[in-house]
């Protein structure tokens, strides 16, 4: 189930709109691949009779029943598990019926980690640790898409997300020098902003052209 349109708010794009990685649905779909295979082996390739065939089809059939419960269920909560990312927040929604939100707006957020086992390299899935300005610290995503990429494209849109707001102030006409609030974004100030924009020029989010542009803008403003 795709994130509804209706809950962005005017002028905020869509950027990402993701569902867990198919890792998400193996446990239960190979606990449902395994009873059938197992039945069929049971019931087709011993075919036990009288009571013990009996036993073992009630007990095959509750096998499988439960494991395509299960898978059922996994599946559910898959097709209505958002991560998304949006020129302004990054948003998690987990929940079939009652639904679980997580927001985060950009410029709360400090630093992204990214990690992924051989295996997950190779299928392309990982984890994101998100450390944000806020109460509730770093928060933990599993099971992620091509993590390593989403990472990037949060700080792209971090970056974006900086240079809308620097827009907006230099079109208010405020004057060089003025205390300003929009200065200081999530708490921090002109040389702490320089210090996280050295931060993703050395992680290659920025070019050189990128960074001594954003650099300049700051330091006019002090």
């Amino acid at each position: 189930m795709a994130y509804p349109r209706d809950l962005l708010n005017q002028g905020e794009k869509l950027v990402l709109d993701l569902r867990p990685h198919w890792l998400f649905l193996v446990p239960s779909g190979g606990a449902l691949l395994a009873a059938i295979i197992g039945s069929l082996l049971i019931l087709v390739g011993w075919s036990p009779d009288g009571t013990v065939g009996s036993i073992m089809q009630i007990v095959c059939a509750i096998a499988v029943v439960g494991t395509a419960g299960w898978f059922g269920l996994t599946y559910l909560k898959w097709s209505t598990t958002n991560f998304v990312l949006t020129s302004d927040r990054l948003i998690s929604r987990v929940g079939i019926v009652a639904k679980e939100g997580l927001e985060i707006p950009l410029e709360r957020i400090n630093t992204v980690f990214s990690s992924q086992s051989v295996f997950e390299r190779i299928v392309g899935a990982g984890d994101l640790a998100i450390e944000s300005a806020g109460e509730r610290g770093t928060q933990h995503f599993t099971d992620i898409r091509k993590p390593a990429i989403v990472q990037k494209e949060i700080y792209i849109q971090i970056e974006n997300n900086e240079n809308r707001k620097f827009d907006r102030m230099r079109g208010s006409g405020a004057a060089p020098g003025a205390v300003d609030p929009t200065l200081v974004q999530g708490g921090q100030s002109i040389p702490e902003q320089i210090e996280k924009l050295a931060e993703l020029h050395q992680r290659g989010v920025l070019s050189d052209a990128e960074y001594q542009r954003k650099k300049a803008e700051l330091l006019d403003r002090m």
